[in-house]
């Protein structure tokens, strides 16, 4: 890598904030199922943290982009969350958990809109790097699966708040490793504001359809992240199984990583988007039907490179070009809030269908929304491939 970038202290980053996420995404429902919450109980409270996704980060957006104090907000942010989730050793009822959920996501949401400013203004004019960094997030959330389903296996869930908050204690230290961000410069990304005025400008018809497929894309992932290691234990997979189920999902995302600048610079960013949101359709309803055959389920979580590789780092790249330096935050607060919205009404409609519906009809709903998504993709994107002239050279349009 470049000298001048600190690959290292920024991918350590990623490594631990990913790596909760791995603790967090196949364990928190097993913890509540544990504890004696019903689905919908479950679903509600997975929510929480899905909807602070849609509220904190274009507040700290506003206060990072009107301070340019990223840095000390990504700190701030990294030391709350585990002062807020250490009240779980006071109770543990749904209002308790709740208020849990709410003030550690609320912190924790602060981080990552504003980690992604502060990588892309060290990658400078090598952002399709990004993935090359990115990459390590994957590697965390891969070891921490893959751990704590061994882990679990040996041991009871009660400690499960225990391992949590030590993975919290490796944000905190990589967050004071990170260096502060370069002076920015401006970029050649388009400037767009989403306003009712400017809504007939094309590039911002594209951006708002980019941001509702965003939402949808998420929405579709409802069932997978809320569910999916409580469907496999009902199908008898064991918790070390399932782990390395996950943490295979994870593998095929890395390999993705790996690649995408290489696949940056050769496909157009519209074309990425709808093929990741058709392998969704694919990936869901096989879930749904096929799950209790593990050649099929091997199938299905090496689809998480699309899913979800190929679609966040596309994402990355569209807000990076179409959002000037200085809305860099704002930009980047956007994505993660609609995405926040999606995640948080996909957990609920996957805690009350699962409940009522059962697995294989909640997994058809979550194919079904993100082959809608490919749609407005295919029949709504096309202002990207119009705005490729202004975009930097070496783009992949």
């Amino acid at each position: 890598m470049s000298a001048a970038l600190p690959y290292w202290r920024l991918s350590s980053f990623y490594f631990f904030y990913f790596a909760l996420l791995g603790a967090i995404a196949p364990f928190m429902a097993l913890y509540f199922d544990h504890l004696g919450f019903s689905a919908a109980r479950i679903g509600e409270l997975i929510a929480i943290p899905m909807l602070m996704r849609c509220l904190a980060p274009n507040l700290w957006a506003w206060l990072a982009d009107r301070t340019q104090q990223r840095l000390a907000i990504v700190r701030f942010g990294a030391i709350c969350p585990m002062l807020s989730f250490s009240l779980i050793f006071l109770g543990k009822s749904f209002a308790w958990m709740a208020l849990i959920m709410v003030s550690h996501a609320f912190f924790w949401h602060a981080i990552l809109a504003q980690f992604e400013v502060i990588t892309l203004a060290h990658l400078r004019e090598q952002s399709e790097r990004y993935s090359q960094l990115r990459l390590w997030g994957s590697v965390g959330f891969m070891l921490v699966v893959i751990g704590f389903g061994y882990l679990f296996e040996q041991v009871s869930l009660d400690y499960y708040p225990w391992a949590i908050l030590a993975v919290m204690g490796g944000i905190i230290l990589s967050s004071f490793w990170v260096p502060a961000q370069p002076a920015e410069t401006e970029s050649a990304a388009v400037t767009v504001k989403l306003s009712t005025s400017s809504v007939k400008n094309p590039q911002t018809l594209v951006i708002v359809i980019f941001l509702a497929c965003v939402t949808l894309m998420q929405l579709s992932h409802g069932p997978y992240y809320t569910f999916l290691t409580l469907h496999l234990i009902d199908l008898d997979y064991s918790r070390t199984v399932i782990g390395w189920l996950w943490a295979l999902g994870v593998l095929a995302e890395i390999g993705l990583f790996v690649i995408m600048p290489w696949l940056l610079r050769r496909v157009r960013l519209k074309r990425i988007i709808l093929i990741s949101l058709i392998v969704a359709v694919v990936r869901w309803w096989l879930l749904g039907f096929y799950a209790d055959t593990l050649a099929v389920l091997l199938f299905v979580q090496l689809l998480h490179a699309a899913t979800f590789g190929s679609f966040h780092a596309a994402g990355i790249h569209f807000v990076q070009r179409y959002f000037p330096a200085h809305k860099q935050g704002q930009g980047q607060g956007l994505y993660v809030s609609f995405s926040g919205v999606g995640g948080a009404l996909g957990a609920l409609y996957a805690g009350y269908t699962w409940q009522t519906l059962g697995a294989s009809m909640t997994f058809t709903l979550a194919s079904t929304i993100a082959l809608v998504a490919a749609v407005w993709v295919l029949f709504g994107l096309s202002g990207i491939e119009h705005t490729s002239s202004r975009l930097k050279k070496g783009s992949s349009e």
